[in-house]
């Protein structure tokens, strides 16, 4: 499918730039620095699209030992397709990635998703974040039962059986680094990032600790990659807490 990019001349800059600094092709950068405006038959194609994504994200979206650029490959697409409108719209705050998405419109973003939402890479490998064993035992606890005396759901609950996700907009947290589980729950309690309301992952993160947070981030980078990273089916009725992206919203 073929799409129309509103304000052309901008989108094929943000374009061109992504995949310059990829190190795709080098007749991208030029015509973008002329001024040209290419056609789509000479650069619309998944592999060009996705150029600016895989310099941090892994050329199938596996991550990469940067903690901060996450394993996006095999999350579901509405989530994907959801953080991108989101830095769009500047709803989401990173510049490189405000600036990359700048100008695409919906159905680019979602073809996008869709795309890295079908890839099952090997996890690349991960070192595990250093913690003594209450805390590995709070953190297990967080995940596999919660804590009712602090409102705090289990993460299995809505995040999976297996921590692959759920469907439609629910990520995986396995193969996540520590330091990026920590700083995302971080900017969900301080407001800095949020979703559709009514906001679930708002409202698990204000009722957790900072040593929660390691704890949850320690127990995750110790476990294996799964045996299926596939996330699992729609199970609203599981879902403790009523979340906004789980229900269609973006």
């Amino acid at each position: 499918m073929k799409f129309r990019v509103t304000r052309r001349s901008a989108a094929w800059r943000t374009i061109g730039a992504a995949i310059a600094v990829a190190g795709g092709s080098a007749s991208l950068p030029a015509l973008a620095q002329t001024g040209a405006t290419p056609s789509f038959k000479e650069v619309d194609s998944m592999e060009a699209r996705v150029q600016g994504c895989v310099t941090c994200h892994g050329q199938s979206g596996q991550g990469t030992e940067n903690g901060y650029f996450p394993r996006i490959a095999g999350k579901p697409a509405g989530y994907l397709y959801n953080q991108l409108v989101a830095f769009r719209d500047g709803t989401r705050h990173y510049a490189p990635m405000n600036y990359l998405v700048a100008y695409l419109p919906d159905a680019y973003l979602k073809e996008i998703a869709q795309h890295f939402a079908s890839q099952r890479p090997p996890f690349a490998p991960a070192e595990a974040m250093k913690a003594d064993q209450d805390t590995l035992r709070r953190g297990a606890t967080l995940v596999a039962a919660g804590d009712a005396g602090k409102g705090i759901p289990a993460c299995v609950a809505c995040h999976g059986v297996g921590l692959t996700g759920m469907e439609p907009g629910i990520p995986g947290l396995v193969g996540l680094r520590p330091n990026y589980v920590v700083a995302q729950l971080t900017r969900w309690r301080v407001g800095e990032r949020h979703a559709a309301e009514p906001d679930c992952m708002k409202r698990v993160a204000t009722r957790l600790s900072d040593s929660d947070m390691n704890a949850v981030a320690a127990w995750l980078s110790q476990q294996g990659a799964p045996k299926d990273p596939s996330p699992e089916p729609a199970n609203l009725v599981r879902m403790p807490l009523a979340c906004g992206s789980q229900q269609g919203r973006s």
